[in-house]
């Protein structure tokens, strides 16, 4: 059962193992959850920009991104969203592989909302996206999307 009007969520992920399990982990949920999946950084902003194949794309109403992509990485996708007066509302969570402090840093002076390591195990990498979705999704009062 679903509750209320779904929620967009932009993957922005190249391991295709990992967007098996966010999509798994999400499809459990109580929300409606739009789920869309882009795999590098060069598609996530034609896709935010709504240009090239995604024109008719609609704005997301979270990113979930990993840093490390082909094409633009994903700091720079994080910069040029949090840079955009139209783009920079929209909530990025980090979800990536790195650990290192550096990469943390970089990501908070880039603008993320919140940086999560990625587990190794798939249990712990499931609980880690159900605590995503209690929190994002749920707990947090979203702007309503435009555009």
């Amino acid at each position: 059962m679903f509750l209320g009007k779904p929620i967009k969520v932009l993957l922005i992920e190249d391991d295709p193992g990992d967007v098996y399990l966010t999509q798994e982990a999400l499809d459990t949920s109580r929300l409606a959850i739009d789920l869309q999946v882009v795999e590098d950084g060069n598609l996530a902003l034609d896709y935010v920009y709504q240009r090239g194949d995604y024109t008719d794309a609609e704005r997301p109403d979270l990113i979930l991104l990993d840093l490390s992509l082909p094409g633009c990485n994903g700091e720079e996708v994080l910069a040029k969203i949090k840079q955009d007066q139209d783009l920079k509302r929209i909530p990025v969570v980090v979800l990536t592989a790195s650990k290192l402090d550096e990469d943390i840093l970089q990501s908070y002076r880039l603008g993320a909302n919140c940086y999560i390591p990625k587990p190794v195990g798939l249990d712990q990498f499931l609980e880690i996206i159900h605590s995503l979705e209690d929190f994002w999704l749920t707990v947090v009062k979203l702007p309503k999307s435009s555009g």
